[in-house]
């Protein structure tokens, strides 16, 4: 909500909202242990759920989410969620910011795609998909 061609989110204001919206999405939907891959933007949503309810995720994958700094290593060091955080070496910006607050999980790996940028998923998709699905097959 907010981003691209959906409506204004204006009631999503905080990350408390944030993660209370996604929380519903999920019930809604019926879903458990789920993965959240969440590249750029998603990052406004999947962090603030990831921390409050991350018991409920099988996996999370952030790919150079951004508001990583708007937590403390302390908050990302109690997430038990088995975490793929991967981004593109061409992604000097974002991707390398979010990798430094985010290697504070202590489930983590990290995957880094050789000559993708920010969107790492669309520049080098096989590779991209090498590394989730060699990710979700390790998950319980």
């Amino acid at each position: 909500p907010g981003y691209g061609d959906s409506p204004p989110a204006g009631m999503l204001a905080t990350q408390r909202d944030r993660a209370a919206f996604l929380q519903h999405v999920v019930q809604q939907l019926g879903l458990r242990r789920l993965v959240i891959v969440s590249p750029s933007m998603s990052g406004r949503f999947s962090l603030p759920f990831l921390l409050t309810h991350g018991e409920q995720l099988a996996g999370f994958v952030p790919i150079a989410p951004v508001g990583t700094r708007e937590y403390t290593a302390v908050q990302y060091q109690q997430v038990q969620t088995p975490t793929l955080i991967l981004y593109g070496d061409r992604d000097t910006g974002l991707g390398k910011q979010a990798l430094q607050s985010l290697q504070h999980l202590p489930r983590h790996r990290v995957v880094v795609l050789p000559g993708a940028g920010h969107a790492c998923y669309m520049d080098k998709p096989e590779d991209f998909h090498r590394a989730l699905l060699r990710f979700l097959g390790q998950l319980q």
